[in-house]
């Protein structure tokens, strides 16, 4: 996902159907872009480079990622998938049929081009840069679905939504378009890239430049702050791989002591974003068990996480392999204020799997909880999972009491700019570089 073009790339009117086809792979740097809006000669000629560039990155990617997305995944038949906190036996046509079903309804945004442009620059694609923004907003999706849906239901599926080769057909739950609605690509999304850009702003960020995991669970924070439109829904962010019980107990609105119980509120539903490192450069393999153990929770969203410089969305596994939804290929931007806007966009027919070795230790885990009796739950039960790693050193644990003040904290997201990282070993403190890694910022 390395690129080296160093302006976006414009349709013609005289397109030929080969560029056409290019311009469906368009991807562009992940390093920052120029943004002044003056047109000399210098900034036409390294445009035009620019454009050439990326028509051939275009050719190399569509060989790279377009034939994956539209082949069956070799999944195993002798072993249970898990897909957040439920198993499917694939050797059970029944279950296997459920399975694939329920995964080609989850939300999956990618990359898109032809969006309105970006504030402060010409972009008008996030292809090539922001792929922890996408993983980040199919994670709330995943969020967002669980909160709108009816309480015990999380996704109905019938086969009466699929043709023969798992297309969907006219699958319309209240919810999916309103997830998607949230994340469109325009700047009145509160969850849109747009919004996402102008947050990340506040952290050192800017569009064009690297988003990692730790980065996105703030931003994501922050725009859920900045809604209007789910006052009954908020984001937490773990800090330094702890959660603070009375932070969570006062951002979703219980009364604390020394407050009049007249002003207790409705305890709010809340999405617990933890950003966590598990290893140096490469995953600790101590922590594998653990993961599968919170990917088995059906509290759980969810992981953004991938590979170094290359995001994906855990969803499940199934033995030693992560099943992911991958956001690297490149569509047209899709009008959302029509009615019966297409959905085919927004799903993907077949998972993707990896093996657990090659994750980046570098991730953000998501938990959602309807409400305060949800919430302890989720407590004793993600609690259980993660002191499967006690014998190494917890992933993250929740602790009673308040954490730093916010604009501390932010101060301390700009400063995570070393490359040095000190990782706590079952023995002793090894000094690590991580400059290759997705994210930066302290472990455990």
């Amino acid at each position: 996902m390395v690129m080296n073009s160093t302006a976006s790339s414009t349709c013609c009117d005289s397109q030929s159907p080969v560029d056409e086809y290019m311009d469906d792979w368009l991807f562009l740097p992940f390093t920052s872009v120029a943004t002044s809006c003056h047109e000399d000669e210098s900034r036409k000629d390294t445009e035009e480079g620019g454009k050439l560039k990326s028509k051939l990155v275009s050719v190399w990617n569509s060989v790279k990622y377009g034939w994956s997305f539209k082949q069956k995944s070799n999944l195993s038949k002798t072993a249970p998938v898990i897909m957040f906190g439920k198993s499917y036996q694939l050797t059970d046509q029944g279950e296997n049929e459920a399975f694939h079903r329920s995964f080609a309804t989850l939300v999956w945004l990618t990359y898109r081009r032809g969006f309105p442009q970006l504030t402060g620059c010409s972009l008008t694609t996030d292809s090539g840069w922001g792929c922890l923004l996408r993983t980040g907003q199919m994670l709330l999706a995943r969020g967002l679905l669980l909160h709108l849906m009816p309480q015990g239901i999380t996704c109905p599926v019938s086969h009466h939504m699929f043709n023969d080769d798992m297309d969907l057909r006219e699958f319309r739950p209240e919810a999916r378009p309103v997830s998607i609605q949230n994340s469109k690509d325009h700047p009145s999304a509160p969850f849109g890239i747009h919004q996402l850009v102008e947050f990340g702003k506040r952290f050192g960020k800017k569009a064009g430049d690297w988003y990692g995991p730790s980065i996105v669970a703030h931003i994501l924070r922050k725009a859920a702050e900045a809604s209007t439109d789910l006052s009954d829904l908020v984001i937490y962010v773990a800090q330094d791989c702890t959660i603070y019980m009375e932070d969570v107990k006062e951002l979703c609105g219980r009364c604390l002591s020394g407050v009049s119980t007249s002003s207790i509120q409705p305890w709010k539903a809340i999405i617990l974003l933890v950003p966590v490192r598990l290893g140096g450069q490469e995953l600790n393999p101590a922590y594998i068990r653990c993961i599968k153990k919170l990917l088995k929770l059906k509290c759980c969203i969810g992981i953004i996480g991938g590979k170094p410089k290359h995001s994906l969305y855990f969803v499940g596994f199934q033995d030693e392999h992560l099943l992911y939804l991958d956001p690297h290929y490149c569509q047209p931007t899709v009008d959302t204020t029509k009615d019966n806007f297409p959905l085919e966009s927004f799903h993907c027919k077949y998972p993707r799997k990896m093996l657990f070795s090659r994750m980046d230790p570098s991730c953000t885990i998501g938990f959602y909880a309807k409400g305060q009796n949800d919430f302890e739950m989720l407590r004793r039960v993600v609690d259980e999972a993660v002191s499967t790693s006690a014998e190494t050193y917890p992933m993250f644990i929740f602790v009673e009491g308040h954490s730093r003040g916010e604009e501390e904290e932010e101060e301390e997201s700009k400063r995570r700019t070393s490359n040095i990282t000190y990782v706590q070993r079952k023995r002793d403190l090894q000094r690590t570089n991580t400059s290759n890694s997705m994210d930066e910022f302290v472990l455990l």
